[in-house]
């Protein structure tokens, strides 16, 4: 799963099994309309997971949370993400899947960022 940084500041989600491949597609413009519009990107976070299921999983819960949100899984502030996860979840009561629970945060946690 990985984030990039659109020339805008929009953030973008996706996952790849080759993030260089997947970097260079991008910047070709041969991915989304998103980015192709938004050119230069630049590589912000990057997580491994054991499974593509996992990555896809966190893929759509992180598309879900707020920019702030990704702020903080990008620059691993812990604890904002925890503080912004609990806020959501009083005011918001989102489903487990949603990504605003405290286990895709410790998903987050275990795996492999970096910036």
């Amino acid at each position: 799963m990985y984030i990039l940084k659109c020339f805008d500041g929009l953030y973008y989600v996706g996952h790849t099994d080759d993030i260089k491949k997947k970097i260079a597609m991008h910047n070709e413009g041969n991915v989304t309309i998103f980015t192709q519009r938004r050119l230069p990107i630049e590589l912000v976070f990057m997580q491994d997971f054991a499974t593509r299921a996992e990555a896809i999983e966190m893929e759509q819960r992180v598309k879900g949370w707020s920019r702030k949100k990704k702020e903080a899984l990008i620059n691993g502030n812990w604890n904002e993400l925890i503080r912004l996860s609990r806020s959501n979840t009083k005011t918001n009561n989102p489903s487990t899947s949603s990504g605003r629970t405290e286990r895709g945060l410790n998903k987050a946690r275990r795996g492999n960022a970096t910036h």
